[in-house]
């Protein structure tokens, strides 16, 4: 009985355990229910009372220590295996069900925007977002007491030299004008930064998107169907348009178009003051001076430009009646683009 004792003692110490499979192969020898050292325990019924409380006391003592190894090995494996799956992650499996995010709305608009005007010969050019006052104000025929020029209106970055965040991108097509002869024909899409008070109507930071066309014998109707095209594409062929005169230092003669307002469909609401009708874009054609300053010869071009708003554009797409809501960040507004 002693040398079956010593034994199995013996194959406990020395067995190995490397991994799962090990595990369970001394799971099944030494802890299950039918083990090897239960065998034993039936074994010593036979002996005096005085020997079986001997052999009783060593193998309980073997059957602790069998638990004692299997706990222990068991932890220490488990714990290998997190450590590897976690150091080794295997970068060629599919990526989990994981949710999946959308674009913008004000993104979507613009793809759009820019999607219409490519398909008539217009590029898309780009410029900094901190400028100067020649590109966003004196080359664009600015008086020097023009409001915008203020502290209140602009956020200025230095006085001297004057130095700002632009307020609208026609200081890229003013680059563009200066480094490139006619005939241009670009929309410059960007962000753009005004001294004003955040209110469900306006923002201090917003996205313009301005057009420019620069050519031999460009003439006003040029740009009338030109924005009319934009219209009817953006909106769909029942919008109304209406043309108004208006004031910009860039252009001369200078316009305002107006939709009917897609939320109330012309019947009057806040968003369009009750009037039937919703401003979209100002435009006009480019005022010779602004070629003169970009050293195009005004006589032999001509040229028309329009710019507009991305957020009041989006607004009225989908009938959003908040320009706060573009950069509150907040998943249920936003999820509500995601299959555009």
């Amino acid at each position: 009985m002693n040398k079956k004792i010593n034994s199995i003692k013996l194959e406990i110490e020395n067995f190995k355990i490397e991994n799962k499979k090990d595990l369970e192969i001394f799971r099944i020898e030494y802890v299950s229910k039918k083990n090897k050292i239960s065998k034993i325990f039936n074994e010593i019924k036979n002996l005096e009372t005085k020997e079986k409380k001997k052999v009783g006391h060593i193998l309980n003592e073997i059957k602790e220590y069998v638990k004692k190894k299997f706990k222990n090995k068991k932890k220490e494996i488990n714990k290998n295996e997190e450590i590897i799956n976690k150091k080794f992650e295997d970068l060629t499996l599919p990526p989990g069900n994981k949710e999946i995010g959308s674009l913008h709305p004000i993104t979507i608009i613009r793809y759009k925007i820019v999607s219409i005007f490519k398909k008539i010969g217009f590029t898309i050019i780009d410029g900094p977002e901190i400028e100067n006052d020649w590109n966003n104000f004196t080359a664009l025929n600015f008086p020097e007491k023009h409001p915008a020029r203020e502290m209140q209106d602009t956020f200025f970055i230095s006085k001297k030299p004057s130095i700002l965040l632009r307020t609208h991108t026609s200081s890229v097509q003013i680059r563009e004008m200066t480094n490139k002869k006619p005939p241009i024909r670009n929309i410059s899409p960007g962000r753009v930064f005004r001294n004003e008070a955040i209110s469900p109507r306006t923002h201090c930071v917003f996205h313009q998107i301005e057009g420019l066309y620069i050519n031999k014998n460009i003439n006003f109707y040029d740009l009338k169907e030109t924005l009319f095209y934009f219209t009817k594409s953006m909106f769909g062929k029942k919008i109304k348009n209406r043309i108004r005169p208006s004031y910009f230092p860039f252009t001369e003669p200078s316009i305002e178009i107006d939709i009917n307002c897609i939320i109330c469909k012309g019947e009057g609401c806040k968003i369009c003051k009750y009037t039937g009708w919703v401003e979209i874009m100002g435009a006009g054609m480019v005022d010779p001076n602004v070629l003169k300053n970009c050293k195009i010869d005004n006589k032999k071009y001509k040229g028309f430009a329009f710019g507009m708003g991305l957020e009041r554009i989006t607004m009225l797409k989908y009938k959003i009646n908040d320009i706060r809501l573009f950069t509150e960040n907040d998943l249920k507004f936003l999820k509500q683009f995601s299959n555009l």
